[in-house]
């Protein structure tokens, strides 16, 4: 038969409670300061909002004209196009091997 101190009642010895207790109280009081931290960095960026100048208005008025959208030019990839295409040079014709007793054209 066992003795009554060997057998653990269903909530654990006095130490094992006691530590439950110490961890329960740890997590209720790390929760606070989170919550605590959190609030005070919540009204820092509030004050800091309402004492910023806002941004000027623009002092240039926007041009009318659609600007060109060409991504790879702005970051200096490829070379920018001109607007309208210049005229190129026109291609000779090419030179026909001779096909026997043909007449050379002069």
């Amino acid at each position: 038969m066992q003795r009554p101190a060997e057998i653990a009642p269903l909530a654990g010895t006095r130490d094992e409670s006691m530590q439950r207790l110490r961890i329960g109280v740890g997590g209720l009081l790390g929760m606070v300061i989170l919550i605590g931290l959190a609030t005070l960095i919540y009204e820092r960026a509030n004050q800091i909002d309402a004492t910023a100048v806002p941004q000027a208005a623009p002092t240039v008025e926007p041009s009318t004209g659609t600007p060109k959208n060409d991504p790879l030019a702005d970051a200096g990839i490829v070379p920018d196009l001109p607007a309208e295409p210049t005229a190129s040079a026109q291609q000779e014709t090419a030179v026909m091997p001779e096909q026997g007793d043909a007449v050379p054209a002069q």
